[in-house]
């Protein structure tokens, strides 16, 4: 009994054996199945694809990135100078600053012909007023200024050919005739003097808020430049706004000159007007004095 229960014992255990292998092997396979099937369906393409996609982006970032700042300096202007930036501007922007530069040449130029000529012009009559003043009768006035044709000699001229055509009448209002006569004159001799001025102010008032116009059509037409660029680089938008500013700059170049010059040409035609003035009183002055004469007709008077 004892020596068939061993060999029972013995049998059982090699059968348990020989059963435990396969099922080893099949719980081995069990636990390998799942990794396998997981593999292929979602790491395995992803790890592929991505790095693949990944990297094209990368490399043609840096590439445009590259060819768009590359293009972009070529664009830029490379003269900043102010001749520079005028050749780079807009033609509206160019039509500004061609009309600020010809209005500072006509304010120069009116400064320079108004100066000679209120030079000249003072120069004679403070030249007459002296004569005036020297001469006791109109007749005496009338021989030393007979050749002249400045404001004072015919302010001497209409003076005596008013006495000559108030011979047969009363002498009561002969001065009111004369002084008014001498005052359209004097208003003649100022608006000659001072023609041409009023463009000066004209210059001074309209200059300033044409360069502005000019600098905002080039800013404006700036920012479409940086749309269609798309991009907001300084280098790309300094330009433009460099060379909308320079209108500005020369509607004030244009501006303030044509206002400091107006000014002088005013004080220099006040002080015309007033040697007219002087001169005015030194003909009333005589025109009075020959009517006090009562020994003096009024036709000998103005001989």
């Amino acid at each position: 009994m004892r020596a068939s229960n061993r060999r029972l014992a013995i049998i059982a255990a090699v059968a348990l054996v020989i059963l435990a292998a396969p099922l080893q092997s099949v719980f081995a396979q069990s636990d390998n199945a799942p990794t396998p099937a997981a593999s292929p369906t979602t790491p395995a393409p992803l790890q592929t694809a991505t790095p693949n996609s990944a990297a094209s982006p990368d490399n043609a970032t840096p590439a445009s990135s590259a060819g768009a700042s590359s293009l972009a300096i070529a664009e830029l202007p490379q003269d900043l100078s102010p001749w520079g930036m005028f050749l780079n501007a807009d033609v509206i922007v160019k039509a500004v600053m061609i009309g600020l530069a010809f209005a500072s040449l006509v304010t120069w130029t009116v400064w320079i012909a108004k100066s000679l000529e209120l030079r000249s012009a003072r120069a004679s009559v403070r030249k007459a007023v002296g004569i005036l003043g020297k001469c006791a009768t109109l007749a005496q006035a009338n021989g030393q200024l007979r050749d002249d044709n400045g404001p004072a000699a015919q302010l001497m001229h209409a003076a005596a050919s008013e006495i000559r055509f108030s011979a047969n009448l009363r002498a009561d209002g002969l001065k009111e005739r004369i002084a008014w006569q001498l005052e359209r004159i004097e208003m003649a001799a100022g608006r000659k003097i001072s023609r041409g001025t009023g463009v000066l102010a004209t210059i001074g008032a309209t200059a300033p808020f044409i360069g502005l116009f000019g600098t905002v059509w080039g800013i404006m037409d700036s920012f479409i430049g940086i749309s269609k660029a798309h991009t907001t680089n300084l280098a790309v938008v300094a330009p433009g706004i460099a060379e909308a500013l320079l209108a500005t700059a020369l509607g004030l170049v244009a501006a303030i000159p044509a206002v400091m010059i107006y000014n002088i040409l005013a004080r220099s035609t006040a002080h015309y007007r007033a040697l007219v003035g002087d001169a005015s009183a030194q003909v009333m002055k005589l025109v009075s004095r020959d009517l006090d004469r009562a020994k003096l007709p009024l036709s000998h008077a103005a001989e």
